[in-house]
């Protein structure tokens, strides 16, 4: 929730209400920023996985 507010409010449109919606039907197709954030969270921590056994 707070990507999508967060990148709601760097969209362009009218009022905050229009944009949020803009960005919300986005993330339902798999696109907008908030849904490339949540991706790129994901892959960083699929790959900080595998190194976790490691100890220092």
């Amino acid at each position: 929730m707070k990507w999508l507010i967060r990148f709601a409010g760097e969209r362009n449109g009218k009022s905050m209400a229009e944009k949020l919606a803009n960005e919300i039907v986005a993330a339902s197709k798999g696109e907008g920023a908030a849904f490339k954030k949540k991706e790129d969270t994901h892959r960083m921590a699929e790959a900080n996985k595998a190194f976790s056994h490691f100890r220092v």
